[in-house]
């Protein structure tokens, strides 16, 4: 996605040629001690990230802040110690094992409320970006992660760049001037594509399912994944749906083309899909670039619940690990063992019920581990953390029907969640009910 930079004024390109060194250079400036804010997904500068962990004895105590890496972490690797710390904002695959061995750090937060700890408790001394090349007024896009990443860039005391001419330009918030920015580092190379999800007979119930609550007009926020695949799948039928959601991926690109997603109805933006990150592949990233019906903004903004509740039919679609009995939804540990993180999934599920005719559904297949575990439990392990409470929880979905718990008393939300239960699983579950409700009750 190479950008024409001819037009570039004279001003600008010479700007330009003073700030760009070597990579090497440009991390000799990170000091013992600081915090470099590092962007995530799509977004992580991977040529710095490498080098640093290729002269990490250069480097004593830096913190690492970041949220999903894609790939390897190299900062989690046994051998970083007294080097690099790291410090996770959402537990993934790369970061798993460290978090847990106690040689990485986790910090839950409302995913909107990331850039305010950039204000406050987690200042920011280095910040690390990915981004295009300047255009001709000296603005570069930060591509498909603008999230957090830019609120710590205006944080950060020192900005290292990384441009990539592969990065698409997205518009909106997105952008940070080159005058903002201390060093350039050039290196191009293409992004991390992920491969569409596998999506079983299974999710294409929950899809179904899923479909049933959502209305022609309606505003959807949606992730990635087998389910959310599923659901979008399950939308061709719908008409003028919007977006306002964290992430994309591509199959709201197939439902713009056919004409099902137009946003035309949005009460905020409309016209637009607003995100914060973008996951997917090449197709993706194409789609768009100089794209203005997609903008790209900070997560402060996609994922206040204040802005989402102004979208009068939003409808947020999220997953989870467990439910309980009493509709308590564990969407970010296994017991005690932290292998997630809160991400924006409370962000969606408040906004959407504050908006006048919101709704939110939490989507999930009934077992895991190949159907040898309930996903729902009659009370969550000892050591798990609640995500998203009681109180908050809308609708339930699964393969086997839609547990709708909001206004419900806890008895007839035991009821109805166990209606959705795998079958093999209820006699157990309906025991349990028992002991609760009935026996409880003489």
């Amino acid at each position: 996605m190479e950008m024409d930079t001819k037009n570039r004024t004279p001003d600008i390109q010479r700007v330009y040629e003073e700030k760009k060194v070597s990579g090497e250079e440009a991390i000799r400036h990170i000091q013992p001690g600081q915090r470099v804010v590092v962007g995530h997904c799509g977004g992580e500068p991977k040529m710095l990230t490498r080098l640093l962990a290729e002269h990490k004895d250069w480097f004593e105590n830096v913190e690492i802040v970041q949220m999903l890496p894609l790939g390897p972490s190299p900062f989690t690797q046994k051998g970083m110690e007294g080097h690099f710390r790291y410090h996770s904002i959402f537990v993934g695959d790369a970061t798993r094992e460290a978090v847990a061995e106690g040689r990485a750090d986790y910090t839950p937060c409302f995913f909107y409320q990331v850039p305010r700890l950039f204000r406050t408790t987690l200042p920011v001394d280095v910040a690390l970006i990915q981004v295009t090349e300047p255009d001709e007024q000296g603005y570069c896009s930060f591509g498909v992660s603008v999230d957090y990443i830019k609120a710590a860039a205006k944080q950060a005391k020192l900005v290292i760049a990384q441009v990539n001419q592969y990065i698409p330009r997205t518009l909106g918030d997105a952008f940070i001037h080159i005058s903002e920015i201390d060093y350039i580092v050039e290196h191009h190379t293409p992004l991390t594509e992920l491969p569409r999800p596998h999506i079983g007979k299974e999710e294409m119930e929950i899809g179904r399912y899923c479909s049933t609550l959502i209305e022609d007009g309606d505003t959807l926020q949606i992730g990635i994944g087998g389910i959310p695949e599923a659901v979008l799948s399950s939308l061709k039928g719908k008409r003028n749906l919007g977006i306002h959601s964290e992430m994309i991926g591509e199959s709201v690109v197939d439902l713009m083309e056919c004409g099902v997603i137009t946003n035309s109805r949005k009460a905020v933006n409309p016209g637009k899909v607003i995100t914060s990150f973008l996951l997917g592949g090449k197709r993706l990233f194409d789609y768009v670039n100089n794209n203005p019906q997609i903008e790209l903004h900070p997560i402060d903004y996609v994922n206040n619940p204040v802005v989402i509740m102004q979208h009068d039919r939003m409808v947020s679609i999220n997953s989870c690990i467990q439910v309980d009995l009493m509709g308590q939804v564990v969407a970010e540990t296994i017991g005690s063992m932290q292998i997630s993180g809160v991400g924006g999934q409370v962000d969606f599920v408040r906004g959407a019920a504050m908006a006048e005719h919101g709704r939110s559904i939490i989507a999930m297949t009934s077992t895991a581990l190949h159907g040898k575990v309930s996903k729902i439990v009659p009370y969550i392990p000892d050591g798990a953390a609640i995500t998203t409470s009681r109180n908050d929880v809308d609708y339930v979905i699964t393969e086997y029907g839609i547990a709708a718990l909001r206004g419900k008393t806890l008895r007839e939300r035991a009821e109805s969640l166990i209606r959705v239960a795998h079958p093999k699983f209820r006699d157990d579950l309906w025991e349990e009910w028992q002991k609760k409700y009935i026996r409880q009750s003489r």
